[in-house]
């Protein structure tokens, strides 16, 4: 059987991704939820990429609004690679294709990866 990998995550689909099957970004544990803002602009795979090189995900942290979102403090990829959240890195930065696009993320958002299940 060919292992398949997920396309936010990039673990083995039935073997360490989380993700929810449908695309969405997975829900915070009941008791940790806040009032969860629906986003329209971004799709959930999207990269949110902000001024400080800070990676966000729609919706996956609550410090943040879908209003807030604009240039020039922000940029965004609104379709990422296959795996290009997990590689967010110093040496392997997002470079955002939209909004502000000078911008490059090289460090992901805590909880945003908590809510990921990263």
């Amino acid at each position: 059987m060919k292992e398949v990998r997920c396309e936010r995550c990039d673990n083995i689909i039935g073997m360490g991704c989380a993700c929810p099957p449908d695309g969405s970004v997975p829900k915070a544990h009941p008791e940790e939820r806040r009032v969860r803002q629906e986003w329209r602009r971004f799709p959930g795979n999207a990269i949110l990429i902000k001024k400080s090189g800070k990676a966000h995900v729609p919706g996956a942290c609550d410090h943040m609004t879908e209003d807030e979102v604009r240039p020039p403090k922000w940029g965004w990829i609104l379709d990422p690679p296959p795996g290009d959240w997990g590689r967010i890195s110093e040496g392997s930065p997002a470079i955002a294709t939209g909004g502000n696009a000078q911008l490059r993320a090289t460090r992901r958002c805590m909880t945003c990866m908590d809510a990921l299940g990263h």
